[in-house]
């Protein structure tokens, strides 16, 4: 349905009720007018044929077609009028204007036949005679109560028609005028009632987009001003429980969405009803898209799927464990508590998502690290044990054994004593990380480097490995020089241990970005991509067997990554199989 604009409505209504009342009375009155002349004329037309009727009533016949036809020239012409006589055959007798003799029998006129018929016939039209649109009164002249023939009088109404059209053309620039001032005032009329409405349309829509402020302006109209105070009304208080509604949601909101824990709530129908950020980031939905539709339809998991159908069904508070596959595997634990409405009926449930999934790690790598110190000081303790047991046996009293066996019981002493100072270097870093900030200092990167590679010498000297340096000497970073050089230490020496035939080891230091970038790079064996992400853990090894031969304790680059946060940065390692590998201290520049 096409809507149209009140002003349009009211406008054109009061115009055409206008133009039609301006119409209906020209017309009425031009036909008023018109009827006023043609009864004039007929009334003369009546008193003129009356007195020819005088003249003419006793010799009114055929033998008198002479006289009678001069006397209607004499009259017409002296009356300006046409003046034509008839016998009651319908044979013209005489007439002002043409020859009789030329005309045709008029009996079948419609004045004739009515004036034949003993009354007065009138009749207006076209004249081929003289050519002209006449009006036609005709009188029945009697004797001896007889009709002995007619008297016809008549006159061109052609002048009439002239002066109407006349006052025609005045009436309609009159009614022309009086229109224009109609629309005038029809349309300060249809504006002074549409213009207020206007305004309270766009003040509604300013309401409606959630300006509640504005105050429609009353107008003199009685129910237009009360429109205009229910309005403000309405406005106002919908303002206040606006307010009311928004701050209860806000605040309701902001408690919601500051937990680090994941809640949302969904309907009895198993659809979402709403969510907080830290439950759509665990189980990896959009909360816009996801509201209002069912959970199986969003999130792909079977056990959180039957967990919300438990607590749905449940009148206590339930709780599991499941694990959230995607990009990153997640371990969280559920609570789940059924909602009830007023009347106590069940209308959804809540449920609670916490993250433990750094807890599992956490409770996965004590396991781990526990079983890897367990394993790696019991080696060489049962090593010791071995050797020790062998010597009470006798093999001390063999000199050449007893000091090989010792040699070895020594160099397993050796090896705890390392596993035990790197776990002593980890513990005191994390330590005094922990209780009080190390202490950094502006400080030159190319002597901390030199200083390290110079420590390494003789175990690269010892592998017939070469160490080069690449540093500007004026590149500076906020550093503990002590520590730096530890990891750089434990970077190098590990590249010496796995720098293949090559036997050339790489350090460098750079600007990349806002980091500085400390590069240790070798050209060995390399390492397997599955193996990169762990690499950093303590304990770990590629190739145990092949660490443990070259003295390795498992801790060294868990001590380097651990250097690297104490200094704000962080590691990164880099490895392509049989090609080499490049691990990295990333810096803030300063």
């Amino acid at each position: 349905m096409i809507k149209r604009r009140l002003l349009w409505q009211l406008y054109p209504t009061y115009l055409l009720i206008t133009l039609a009342v301006l119409s209906a009375v020209g017309w009425y009155s031009l036909n008023s007018l018109r009827d006023f002349h043609y009864n004039r004329i007929t009334v003369d037309l009546e008193v003129r044929a009356r007195l020819i009727e005088r003249l003419v009533a006793e010799n009114l016949s055929a033998e008198n077609i002479s006289s009678l036809d001069t006397l209607s020239k004499e009259v017409g012409k002296s009356a300006v009028m046409r003046v034509t006589l008839i016998d009651p055959a319908g044979l013209v007798l005489g007439d002002s204007h043409e020859d009789p003799a030329r005309m045709d029998n008029h009996a079948g006129r419609p004045e004739i036949k009515i004036a034949l018929s003993g009354n007065v016939g009138k009749s207006t039209r076209y004249s081929h005679t003289i050519n002209e649109k006449l009006i036609y009164l005709a009188v029945p002249v009697f004797k001896k109560g007889k009709v002995s023939g007619i008297v016809r009088t008549s006159l061109p109404i052609t002048f009439i028609d002239d002066a109407l059209r006349s006052i025609e053309i005045k009436i309609a620039w009159a009614g022309l005028v009086i229109a224009l001032l109609a629309a005038l005032i029809s349309l300060v009329v249809s504006r002074r009632i549409s213009r207020p409405l206007e305004g309270m349309k766009r003040a509604a829509e300013e309401f409606a987009h959630g300006d509640l402020t504005r105050k429609i302006s009353a107008t003199d109209s009685f129910e237009i001003s009360g429109l205009a105070d229910a309005l403000n009304k309405m406005a106002h208080q919908l303002d206040w429980r606006i307010r009311s509604v928004t701050e209860e949601r806000n605040e309701r909101e902001a408690i919601l969405f500051s937990m680090i824990e994941g809640v949302f709530a969904v309907d009895a129908a198993e659809r979402f009803i709403s969510m907080n950020q830290a439950a759509a980031d665990l189980i990896g939905v959009d909360p816009k898209k996801s509201k209002r539709k069912h959970i199986q339809a969003v999130v792909r998991n079977n056990d959180l799927q039957k967990f919300v159908k438990k607590a749905l069904n449940s009148s206590e508070v339930v709780e599991t464990d499941f694990v959230m596959g995607g990009v990153r595997e997640r371990h969280l634990q559920a609570r789940g508590a059924v909602l009830k409405d007023a009347s106590d009926n069940n209308i959804g449930a809540v449920i609670v998502l916490n993250d433990v999934t750094r807890l599992r790690q956490l409770e996965n790598m004590r396991r781990d690290f526990v079983a890897n110190v367990s394993h790696e000081i019991k080696t060489p303790i049962t090593s010791i044990k071995g050797f020790v047991e062998t010597l009470l046996a006798g093999a001390i009293n063999n000199p050449e054994d007893a000091s090989r066996f010792l040699e070895i019981i020594a160099r397993q002493v050796d090896r705890l004593n390392a596993i035990i100072d790197d776990l002593l270097s980890l513990s005191r870093l994390e330590h005094d990380s922990g209780r009080f900030a190390i202490t950094l200092e502006k400080n030159g990167l190319k002597g901390v480097l030199q200083s390290s590679i110079e420590a390494c010498q003789d175990r690269a000297t010892k592998h017939n490995a070469t160490i080069e340096l690449n540093c500007d000497a004026s590149l500076q970073a906020k550093i503990n020089p002590q520590l730096l050089e530890q990891a750089v230490i434990n970077l190098v020496d590990n590249a010496i241990k796995y720098s293949g035939s090559e036997k050339r080891v790489r350090v460098s230091a750079e600007p990349q970005g806002n980091e500085i970038v400390i590069l240790v790079r070798d050209w060995g064996f390399g390492i397997g991509k599955e193996h990169l992400p762990r690499l950093f853990e303590r304990f770990y090894r590629v190739d145990k067997a092949r660490s443990r031969d070259l003295g390795g304790t498992g801790l060294g680059l868990a001590i380097v990554k651990h250097i690297a946060q104490v200094h704000q940065g962080h590691v990164r390692a880099e490895s392509v199989l049989g090609k080499g590998s490049v691990f990295s201290i990333h810096l803030p520049k300063i």
